[in-house]
């Protein structure tokens, strides 16, 4: 295996935009939102970033082809700006651009931005307008929730849980993140909610309900990375380094064969494998210290433990009913809300998710903080459905951890 970037990066500056229908915004504004954060926090000044990725999974609002519409809103000076898309993982894959040109030494310092602009495009709802080709022309009849409905519906038959064990571990997972999104001000949902309510709402795909899925949201999320060294020279002097950095995609094995039996995602238990030998981490259950995966729906989640190697195969559903990943558990997941309540503006959320442990890991995440600050946080972003898809595993922590 290659050696990797392990502590060859540090994120100098993070920045992120209220999630949520934001019909007074437009995606330029958002970016701007989310870069006056990070800028500030980076302590540098624009003429200093050398390279930029733009992440937009869709054809958003303002949004092309091109990553000129990110040096347009931030006045970028006279540098490369890469458009790039990968399902709901566009926002990991921006920050991986930025991530290697660092450690490569092609730039001292690179930006990486996320931004989607979904609800006025009508995506996820009525089709108001276009949702672009790949959906209007090729995908017309295919539902996410019906997707990984069968998700859950493969992970009951391999490990022989009933329905009703697996609601109630889906519904927990659900009433949590929605615990804690109620204390993010930047969530776009932040109501509770009990198991009651989720074990009531109408029915999306069997067995997902209403509270089982996540919406789509409006947003941005910005980094700023550079080298150790020059973060150092800037006067930082707690900073927070890339561990890790992993991104694997479906080659197709997995719907033209008899190898997989659908109950889990391939990619991701790759993806985990090559990260954990990257940074160093042996038994990642206890040297993790936090969690960012990819909610989209709460079977997700729970599945996603197992692939993470945090639990073991069919025991994911019972350390959710344990409590092992609430917010005041062993090993916290979602505690800013996740997907299902910070919001998923599609290729901001990996950054976001990056947003949140970085936050964590310097003791500035407000009322959601941990009483003891992590060392080693991981955020996992998922992109298509259960039977092709590409999977990333970002692992970040304490430059000295």
């Amino acid at each position: 295996m290659p050696n990797g970037i392990r502590d060859k990066v540090a994120i100098l500056g993070m920045g992120c935009a209220k999630f949520g229908e934001r019909w007074d915004r437009d995606s330029d504004q958002l970016m701007l939102e989310a870069y006056e954060e990070c800028i500030a926090d980076a302590g540098i000044e624009t003429s200093q970033i050398d390279a930029a990725w733009l992440g937009s999974a869709f054809e958003s609002v303002n949004i092309g082809p091109s990553g000129i519409p990110l040096a347009m809103a931030l006045r970028l000076n006279d540098i490369g700006v890469t458009k790039v898309e990968n399902y709901c993982a566009s926002g990991t894959e921006s920050f991986r651009g930025a991530v290697y040109a660092v450690a490569s030494g092609a730039a001292d310092i690179a930006l990486a931005m996320g931004v989607e602009k979904l609800k006025d495009t009508g995506y996820g709802g009525l089709p108001v307008r276009s949702r672009g080709v790949s959906y209007d022309m090729v995908n017309v009849t295919g539902s996410a929730p019906g997707n990984f409905a069968q998700l859950a519906s493969a992970y009951r038959a391999e490990h022989g849980v009933s329905r009703d064990d697996l609601k109630r571990a889906m519904a927990h997972v659900s009433v949590k993140s929605h615990a804690n999104g109620a204390k993010n001000p930047k969530a776009h949902l932040r109501k509770e909610i009990t198991v009651d309510h989720v074990l009531g709402a109408p029915m999306v795909a069997e067995p997902l309900g209403l509270f089982d899925c996540c919406g789509v949201s409006d947003g941005a999320a910005c980094a700023i990375v550079t080298t150790p060294e020059i973060a150092r020279s800037l006067g930082k002097t707690d900073i927070v380094s890339v561990k890790a950095l992993q991104v694997v995609s479906s080659n197709g094995w997995e719907m033209q064969g008899s190898g997989w039996n659908g109950s889990y995602f391939h990619t991701t238990r790759v993806a985990a494998t090559r990260a954990y030998a990257e940074a160093g981490v042996t038994d990642p259950r206890r040297e993790i210290d936090l969690l960012e995966v990819h909610d989209c729906f709460s079977v997700t989640e729970l599945v996603t433990m197992e692939d993470l190697h945090i639990s073991k195969p069919g025991e994911g559903w019972k350390d959710v009913l344990d409590g092992f990943f609430d917010a005041d558990g062993t090993l916290p997941c979602q505690i800013d809300g996740g997907l299902k309540c910070f919001g998923h503006p599609i290729a901001a959320s990996g950054i976001r998710m990056i947003y949140e442990n970085y936050l964590q890991l310097l003791g500035r995440a407000g009322e959601r903080q941990r009483t003891e600050l992590p060392r080693l946080a991981l955020s996992h972003n998922l992109g298509g459905m259960p039977v092709q898809n590409v999977s990333s595993v970002a692992i970040v922590g304490r430059l000295d951890a």
